[in-house]
């Protein structure tokens, strides 16, 4: 079989739930699983949604109807005649989001994003699957929580691989095709999961790698993987060919095409990833596999914003040690700050991080106690793949820089602009 993915970007409306049906038309779609993110921005407002039900419950009605209404509009377009029982379907699956909101006791804020954020998924295949089948393309509309098997880590889910195996073998069968949902997964207790964000391509990994696929597509708005994000660099090169080391590296520092997870499934069985535009199917795209480490051989770059710089020092000018570093991990770790850079010398200790769940105050107040602190926000950090000087200098020109560090060929440096 082969795995596809589409992103939020691709059926963001009407038009890309039609452009979804040209591609499977224009490439084939045998034996071919699809997974399918959210519609939009869906999952940003759902996020919303449940800031609103903890911080302030009287606008969680009015954000969940500003959802409702993007999603019957699309319908609409697509399903004219509105006594279609995909109509009622979406409608369920509504009135289920909201039951949960209203009879939930859970304070987990995590265990409740989980059982909201996820609907953005499941209303947005059962569209897809309708229309497909509306227009005669056979599909299967899967429920991916039936399939992927995790624990119960909330937002960051780890996936139980010997039992998604074993439900993949009995539920999904070679010579059809197969619409489904990224990001998502349940528990033992049949909760449903999510694997972190941007979790869809590593959904696409895991059924890949399950199913012994031929291959995975990512389908993409842009033509491949670039050697920059065109959001923030004015030129960028095409990548054809990258060496799964190489893809791991990228996605390691950030790169934001391919996440992170994706990739160690598929290089385990030596399943080929390609990245390609959805505007454009039949172009080559790009190719993450066994082969040549980059083609062609150029500087890639990759940024992070809104990042945090944290700088510590002792309090009495003694050696930062072992035992300091253990105990300043061990509050990263409690406060679920994820790692990016670390610089240390004799007396101070810097670290880059990116505070996902808002816990950056309690953290500081914390470290305060035995140390100096010092903290810069809204700092970008800059990595360089195969620096040049000529590349250094496109990215620091006119910036300060806070943090410079390099290794082998890659260089990384956080500014404050």
């Amino acid at each position: 079989m082969q795995v596809f993915k589409f992103g939020g970007a691709s059926v963001k409306n009407a038009e890309g739930v039609r452009n979804v049906a040209k591609v499977l038309r224009e490439v084939g779609y045998q034996d071919t699983l699809v997974v399918v993110s959210a519609m939009g921005k869906t999952t940003n407002k759902l996020e919303l949604v449940i800031k609103n039900y903890f911080e302030e419950k009287s606008k969680r009605q009015e954000h969940i109807q500003d959802i409702i209404a993007c999603h019957e509009e699309i319908l609409f377009q697509l399903f004219p005649n509105k006594q279609h029982l995909i109509y009622k379907t979406v409608t369920d699956l509504f009135n289920e989001l909201t039951g949960f909101l209203s009879w939930n006791k859970s304070p987990n804020y995590s265990f409740v994003y989980d059982q909201v954020v996820g609907y953005g998924e499941l209303i947005s295949t059962a569209i897809i699957a309708a229309y497909l089948n509306e227009i005669d393309i056979k599909s299967n509309w899967l429920d991916i929580r039936t399939i992927i098997k995790t624990d119960n880590s909330y937002r960051e889910a780890k996936v139980n691989w010997e039992l998604t195996k074993q439900n993949v073998g009995n539920h999904i069968k070679k010579s059809s095709l197969y619409i489904t949902q990224g990001f998502l997964g349940s528990d033992e207790n049949n909760f449903t999961t999510t694997l972190g964000r941007e979790g869809s391509d590593y959904t696409a990994a895991i059924l890949a790698y399950c199913l012994n696929a031929n291959n995975v597509t990512i389908w993409k708005d842009v033509p491949g993987v670039l050697n920059a994000d065109p959001r923030y660099f004015n030129e960028t090169q095409l990548l054809h060919q990258i060496s799964y080391e190489e893809a791991i590296e990228l996605a390691f520092y950030g790169a934001s095409v391919i996440h992170p997870k994706t990739l160690q499934p598929l290089q385990r069985k030596e399943i080929p990833l390609y990245v390609k535009s959805f505007l454009n199917p039949l172009d080559k795209g790009t190719c993450v596999s066994k082969g040549k480490q980059l083609e062609p051989f150029v500087p890639c770059f990759i940024v992070k914003k809104d990042q945090i710089l944290i700088s510590l020092s002792s309090l009495d000018f003694s050696f930062i040690v072992e035992e300091n570093i253990s105990e300043i991990f061990a509050l990263l770790h409690q406060y679920k700050l994820k790692v990016d850079v670390i610089q240390n010398s004799a007396i101070s200790f810097s670290v880059c991080v990116n505070d996902t769940y808002e816990n950056i105050e309690a953290l500081l107040q914390e470290l305060r106690s035995n140390f100096k602190v010092s903290c810069s926000e809204n700092v970008s950090l800059y990595t360089i793949r195969h620096n040049t000087t000529e590349a250094f200098e496109k990215i620091a020109n006119g910036k300060e820089v806070l943090l410079k560090q390099e290794k082998d060929n890659t260089v990384q440096l956080i500014t404050s602009n």
